[in-house]
């Protein structure tokens, strides 16, 4: 009998063992479909909305999702691989090309969700792998359904009713489940200000656990790099932690608690210091042991920052609402498998982590002056609203930022925040890498340093930080400011011949000549003022010396043995006074009252200091005129109160920020080398536009005179170049002050001609129109200005609307043109012009709501618009906020009769002098009177 060999269509594609394992994996994939479903749901609903809807329920069920992917994959890849095996000879090609067409559908979603799980032995960070995988995950199961689909079509029958099933249990749950999430959104907790007179705002009724603040080691499990950085930050040493802020917040609630009875007044400090001592309750104790708190010494963690969920005002003084935020599953496990369950969930899901702490506030420059910008409260004081220090309206009022309308310099593109030079890209293996520009090349994974560079070198230096973190706020400081000696006047007085620019021209001095040495400051690389901060006892300061055959022979701004500086030397610090006429030396914020003077220089600006120097009579040779701006964050008065009897000598370190020397010939000696006459690498023009600036900005008891005389030699210079506008843009801002309009008006024209910036010839017009009465041009140059009516401002990105300076003077400008429109015939139009003023008003005081001059304003034009309750409220906040000017001028003459250097300082116009060595030495026995310039204005 002949045997009949099976053909392949008689061997069936499914055996009993086969089919149970499709069911096994079609009861997955349903199950898979139903959770996945509702996961896309919440993940388009956030999108959509833009809330933040994922929480417990939906990281547990992701958990499940990847805890099925991974159950799922090698059965179904079996199961597909042993189909094949059986089927792939069957006739019909059609179905065999669908099912491996299904199959590597398959592949792609498992190998696309093993690449996006993060397995710490497996990592991939790249974000547009990442984007790539997390699309093929998204579309390939839809795919995989249609290729499924395609495939039952080309054999028997499809059974219809188990799939719409399984798609209507999926439909269902996503939608009930998104209702629950909804409800939940309408039930947020009411946040309050539970620890007056710091603004920041917490869960009503709840302390923070100071654990829930303190996660910073389960931070670095992940993001190591940016841990490392922080670790050396600032931040990280912001509290009892820091010598420095311990001596004077120890003295703080000190002070209060016998004053008050409580410590409840240095809240204020804690926002911002030491938040976790604050928010979970134990600060407010007036026995409070530091040294017996583990969060006395945590400083501001991660969370510090990260947990805050909104700025709430740009007032600063911790005005920000901060919660702790959501957590992944298993947070608190202490078992292995939880949290390897708990760092696994974050890796697969940081969307959900990314959503709850990087909020598009952490970028702003408002995020930063929640504490880098401060008031001092009645509540601190006992006295009156002060201002203190801050780094937010220097930024925002200044060229670097793009707002401000009439800085003397501008950049290329303005600086969006604080991050541009504070955060820079650095180079980094880690998790939240980004391709970043930055110093280390272009496009590479960096994220953005958390080291927070800076000035503070004290800090680091006392405490024994490693080397290179004090490297890297050097770094950052060299190109903060530079110096130039610019001239020289003969006599010795301001009224001298200025010979200038030095270099490539070297006067021959005299010997026995007495000269007035010119040195210009110029900040150059900063958003903010020199130094900003704790302005009081931060170190800038000149050191000039004069010497002769290499041996200094007169010095100003040399060390004494404390390590102190020479008091008669010149200092771009804010010099602080109490009530009593005493300086403020321990950062003793609840005393302060007023400054004598504050010689910071804004960005884009500069100063100039005049130097009385004699050269030796016996002088042969060249002489050497060395000037360098040294930097140092503590004075030698605050790091003797903060070392108190184990004082010895101020060693902290000291930056040179910027230098330049000077090599000048002597009558009858030998010349100096050739190279002394090569000028500093700035053109010439900027040189003399520097002095000017710095002439201009001694105000109108300075030298006005010599302002003009140094802008018309800037125009002179720009108009043999062909370019500029600067100098008759300055000389009309001069002549504008000077109340000479007309002069002025011709100046800005000719700077329009020359190409000045628009938006400043703008705003010089409407400040000239409006003092010579013409109200209206005035107002349609400030309303230009208030809508960036100018493609180039635009360009780089400047919106002048958020100079708040401009917007008052815009306000008062409507105000009053609005009174020129009397009686009742011109009623209507009376009251359209005090709308514009009111909402001009109104939006300065949205940027900077204490602002003193927009609330006087808006209440003189709500009372005109008969609104008595809103004219009343703006009166008391105009009261609240001004200075208070008769009390001021009796504490600064106080210190001026007691302390003679400061009573110098403190002109308008001071001579400093280089003086023998000797005399410095001996300075505490000899009174040495600097001369003081006594010229017209």
């Amino acid at each position: 009998m002949a045997v009949t060999l099976p053909t392949s269509t008689a061997i069936p594609v499914l055996t009993p063992a086969l089919r149970r394992l499709l069911v096994l994996v079609l009861i997955g994939a349903g199950l898979m479909a139903i959770n996945s479903l509702y996961l896309l749901a919440v993940t388009v609903a956030e999108r959509l909305s833009g809330a933040v809807l994922q929480n417990q329920l939906y990281l547990v069920l992701f958990l499940g999702h990847l805890g099925l992917g991974l159950a799922l994959m090698v059965p179904a890849l079996v199961f597909g691989a042993l189909h094949f095996r059986r089927a792939r000879l069957r006739s019909n090609r059609y179905a065999i090309r669908a099912g491996l067409a299904l199959y590597l559908s398959l592949v792609a979603l498992f190998a696309s969700g093993i690449l996006l799980t993060r397995f710490g032995v497996f990592e991939v960070n790249d974000p547009a792998v990442r984007s790539l995988a997390y699309w093929v995950h998204v579309l390939a199961p839809v795919l995989a359904v249609w290729l499924f689909v395609l495939h039952r079509l080309a054999g028997p029958p499809l059974r219809w009713r188990p799939g719409i099933a399984w798609a209507g249990a999926a439909v269902g749950f996503a939608a009930l489940m998104l209702g629950l999430h909804g409800i939940k959104l309408l039930h947020t907790p009411d946040m309050v200000r539970a620890f007056e007179p710091a603004l920041a705002k917490v869960p009503a009724g709840q302390t923070i656990d100071p654990d829930r603040l303190m996660q910073d080691a389960t931070c670095a499990e992940c993001h190591a790099d940016i841990a490392a950085q922080h670790a050396g930050s600032m931040h990280r040493f912001s509290s009892f932690n820091n010598p420095a802020y311990r001596a004077a917040v120890d003295e703080a609630r000190s002070v209060l608690l016998e004053r008050d009875g409580d410590v409840q007044a240095a809240r204020l400090c804690a926002v911002c210091h030491d938040q976790v001592p604050l928010f979970s309750g134990r600060f407010d104790d007036p026995a409070y042991d530091p040294d017996a708190d583990p969060g006395a010494s945590f400083g501001i963690g991660c969370l510090g920052c990260h947990a805050i969920t909104a700025v709430n005002s740009p007032v600063g003084n911790g005005d920000y609402s901060i919660a702790p935020p959501p957590r992944y599953p298993f947070a608190d496990s202490d078992s292995a498998l939880g949290r390897f369950l708990h760092r696994q969930l974050i890796r697969a899901k940081p969307a959900f982590h990314k959503r709850t702490l990087l909020k598009p506030v952490h970028r702003s420059p408002e995020f930063c002056a929640a504490c880098h910008k401060v008031h001092l409260p009645q509540a601190l004081n006992h006295y009156r609203w002060l201002r203190g220090q801050n780094h937010y309206d220097s930024f925002l009022m200044s060229g670097v930022s793009g707002h401000r309308v009439d800085s003397f310099y501008y950049p290329a593109q303005a600086e969006a925040g604080c991050n541009g030079c504070h955060m820079p890209a650095v180079a980094a293996d880690d998790p939240a890498a980004r391709r970043l520009d930055g110093p280390d090349g272009e496009g590479m994974p960096a994220v953005h340093d958390h080291l927070f560079a800076a000035a503070n070198t004290a800090v680091a230096a006392m405490l024994d930080r490693p080397a290179q973190e004090n490297a890297a706020r050097v770094a950052t400081m060299q190109d903060a400011a530079r110096v130039d000696i610019f001239g020289l006047k003969a006599g010795g007085g301001i009224e001298g011949e200025l010979r200038a620019p030095l270099r490539p021209a070297l006067p021959v001095l005299e010997p026995g000549g007495r000269y007035l040495l010119e040195v210009v400051v110029r900040t150059t690389g900063m958003g903010h003022a020199l130094t900003q901060g704790t302005a009081d006892s931060n170190e800038v300061w000149l050191d000039v010396s004069l010497s002769v055959g290499g041996e200094v022979v007169a010095r100003s701004g040399a060390l004494d043995a404390d390590g102190a500086v020479d008091e008669w030397a010149w200092l771009g610090n804010a010099y602080l006074l109490d009530r009593a006429g005493n300086r403020i030396t321990r950062r003793n914020a609840q005393d302060i009252f007023v400054a004598l003077y504050d010689h910071q220089i804004p960005p884009g600006a500069a100063a100039v200091v005049h130097y009385a120097l004699e050269v030796p009579a016996d002088a042969e040779g060249p002489v050497t005129i060395d000037a360098a701006l040294r930097y140092r964050k503590f004075d030698t008065r605050f790091v003797r109160f903060m070392q108190g009897e184990t004082f010895q000598r101020n060693d902290l370190p000291i930056t040179t920020l910027a230098a330049d020397r000077v090599q000048l010939p002597v009558a009858g000696g030998a010349a100096p080398p050739a190279a002394a006459a090569t000028p500093p690498a700035i053109p010439h023009w900027e040189r003399w536009n520097d002095y000017g600036i710095g002439l201009f900005r001694e105000g109108p008891r300075g030298e006005s005179r010599q302002a003009e005389a140094a802008f018309r030699e800037v125009e002179r210079l720009q108009s043999a170049l062909g370019q500029g506008g600067d100098g008759a843009l300055n000389l009309a801002r001069v002549l504008h002050r000077e109340g000479r309009l007309d002069e002025a008006a011709q100046a800005l024209a000719r700077a329009a001609q020359q190409g000045a910036p628009p938006w400043l010839v703008a705003w010089y017009t409407g400040l000239i129109a409006r003092d010579q009465g013409d109200l209206d041009r005035a107002i349609e140059a400030l309303e230009a200005l208030a809508d960036t009516r100018f493609n180039a401002a635009r360009a780089r990105g400047f919106d002048f609307g958020r100079d708040y300076r401009m917007l008052t003077t815009l306000g008062r400008t409507l105000y009053e043109r609005a009174r020129r429109e009397r009686g009742d015939a011109r009623r209507e139009a009376r009251e359209a012009l005090l709308t514009r003023a009111r909402e001009r008003l109104a939006q300065a005081l949205a940027i900077d709501p204490e602002n003193a001059a927009a609330h006087h304003n808006l209440s003189l034009v709500l009372a005109q618009l008969g609104d008595a309750d809103g004219a009343a409220h703006h009166r008391a906040r105009h009261e609240h906020y001004r200075t208070d000017d008769n009390a001021i001028e009796r504490a600064v003459s106080i210190h001026r009769s007691r302390n003679p250097a400061a009573d110098h300082a403190a002109e308008p116009v001071a001579i400093y002098a280089l003086r023998p060595d000797e005399q410095y030495e001996h300075r505490a026995e000899t009174t040495i009177q600097a001369e003081t310039a006594s010229h017209p204005r």
